[in-house]
Parts: C-alpha cells; structure tokens; sequence
C-alpha cells in the first residue's frame, strides 16, 4: 500500500487524556511510540511540542463529543496539518482494543491516506455556530414551556387553546396573568379578548369555564416566568449574533433570496456551511454531507433501503414527529 505520510500521529482524545501515536518511517522500518498527555493546556502545548520534535506533519483524531476541540485549537497553531476523522469511518478491527491500539491505527490510516477528514469551519464560523445552535436550543425549550402550559391548562379544563390560535399571545396572555392572579370568573376572563379575536364572547367564556386550582396557578406562574427568561436570553442573542455578523453578512442576505428562506433560517444555513465553498467539490458533496439525500443501499440489484441519513442535525429542522416523542407524556 502506497506511504503517503512518513512521519504522522494519531491521537485518541478523552475528556482528562489524549494518548499520541507517533508513527515514523525512517529508513525502510516503521517506528511507533505512544505517550499519554494531559488535556489542560500545559498538557496539550507539551504534546504539540513533542509532535513538532518528531517531525510529524500529518496529525488525526477522532471527532468525540467537545472533547477534541480543545486539542484542535492547541495544535492548529502548530505547523500540522490536522485531520477530524468520522469514527464510524475509521473503526478498528475486532478484537483487543486499547486507547494505545486506537491512537496506533489511526496513525496507520492517516499514513496511507485513509481517512476522510471531516469538515472543520474557521474559528469566526465556529463561533457563530455557537451563538445561533445555543438559540435554536433555547427556542426549542421555550416550546416546551409552553407546551407544559397546554398540559397545565388542560389538567384545569381550561380549553383556551381551542378558541386562541397562539395561547401566549396578546388576549391569551393576558388571560394566563388573571388567572394566575387568581380570578376564576369565566366573564371577567373573556372580556380580556383583544378586539381582534374573532371568537365570540359566548364560546371564550364556556372555554374558559374550569377548576383552576392554586397549584395550577403556581405551574402557569412557574411557566410564564421562564418563558419570559427565555425571550429575554433569545434578545441578548439576537444582539449578539448581529454584531458579529459582519463577515458573513452578505453570504446571508444572498441565501435569504431563496423562496422560503427567511433571515434566521439564512443565518443559521451560512454558519453551519460556512463561506468557504470549495471544501464541496460538487453540490451533490454539500447535500450528502447535509444528509438532503437519499442513501444508496443496493444488492444484487435490489434497492433495500433509500431512506435519509442523520446528516447536519443542526441544518435539518427536527421533525415533528420526533419532538412530539420528546414532549411531555
């Protein structure tokens, strides 16, 4: 097989520990030397030095959990070029299995041009993907939030979600303060209608008919708060996503032309791909790695399955169906 790296490593990154396998072709023979470091930054500046001396040029590690990127920022200040190798592409053969034997075998793969690296955004990029992938997060909990208030409001008989299209909105709102505050009177409840619900009066006050509790009270109390610390966190987000924004804004406001693809949505399709389009050689290679299409298992010339791989969590919308599965029982 074809050496294209004399002198490489790979490493196997842990959340305290990385262990390094250096592998050196000096001479016709192969030399292989594992040492294990510490992933505090003493740790890993002492690694970077130890690859430098060895004169490795070629370094891979596994992308696991955060934990690789930490040992990524140390040694890209170094003179290597680094590889994020998939795990589920560079499994290992059965058999005995050891951080020293894993560390060895991606140097062995890295070696002879074996692994595919995966795709690394710039530091900018990653930082981006950071603000908006945490504000995807909490809008999604938000959700949640409000769907404890459709529980809690059920649980009293409280059928305002049957009569108001968005329960947290203007007239819903204000109808889950007084109930909070403690009025009960169905009346007094639907006259809080904004006057552009087109509900009637007669059926807001038989939805709002029910017997809210004081520990109902307390969870839509509970509820609203954090629903309200949860808009505030989104703002600040906002905020700060639009002032670093800079660098990519006009790759955003290009891909909000597209039908459908509004400003949020441009942003987040922008930092997740990144700028740089030369790292997919074609369109096909950026839906593949978008998981946009469909997998190609065939056999003795019968297609067994075309379904759609995971691909970009963060690029595809969750499916309603798998966040219903997720929602309270």
């Amino acid at each position: 097989m074809e050496l294209l790296h004399q002198r490489c490593a790979g490493l196997d990154v842990h959340k305290q520990s990385v262990v390094a396998a250096v592998r050196l072709a000096v001479e016709g023979k192969v030399i292989t030397e594992v040492r294990t470091f510490a992933t505090t930054t003493q740790g890993l500046l002492s690694l970077s030095d130890w690859l430098a001396e060895n004169g490795c040029t070629h370094v891979a590690m596994e992308a696991t959990g955060v934990y690789w990127k930490p040992v990524w920022h140390v040694l890209s200040d170094g003179d290597f070029e680094l590889v994020l190798a998939n795990a589920a592409h560079v499994k290992n053969v059965p058999g005995r299995k050891t951080d020293a034997s894993d560390a060895a075998w991606l140097a062995e793969l890295l070696a002879h041009g074996l692994i595919r690296g995966s795709f690394v955004p710039d530091g900018p990029t990653q930082d981006m993907r950071a603000l908006l992938r945490t504000r995807k997060q909490l809008t999604r909990e938000k959700t949640r939030h409000t769907q404890r208030i459709h529980k809690t409001l059920e649980d009293a008989n409280i059928k305002l979600d049957a009569v108001l299209a968005d329960v947290l909105g203007r007239s819903g709102r204000a109808m889950l303060e007084a109930l909070v505050a403690g009025e009960s009177d169905p009346v007094r409840l639907a006259a809080l209608a904004h006057a552009g619900v087109k509900c009637p009066q007669e059926k807001l006050r038989e939805a709002l008919r029910g017997r809210v509790r004081e520990h109902h009270r307390f969870l839509l109390r509970l509820h609203l708060g954090q629903i309200d610390a949860l808009d505030a966190a989104i703002a600040t987000l906002d905020r700060e996503v639009d002032a670093n924004l800079g660098p990519f804004r006009a790759a955003v406001e290009q891909v909000s032309t597209i039908p459908g693809v509004k400003a949020l949505g441009a942003q987040a399709i922008v930092c997740e791909i990144g700028t740089d389009m030369s790292r997919f050689p074609t369109v096909g290679h950026l839906l593949s790695w978008a998981g946009m299409c469909p997998r190609n298992d065939e056999s003795a010339g019968k297609r067994r399955s075309r379904r759609l791989r995971k691909g970009a969590p963060w690029l595809r919308p969750r499916s309603r169906k798998s966040e219903s599965k997720r929602g309270e029982g």
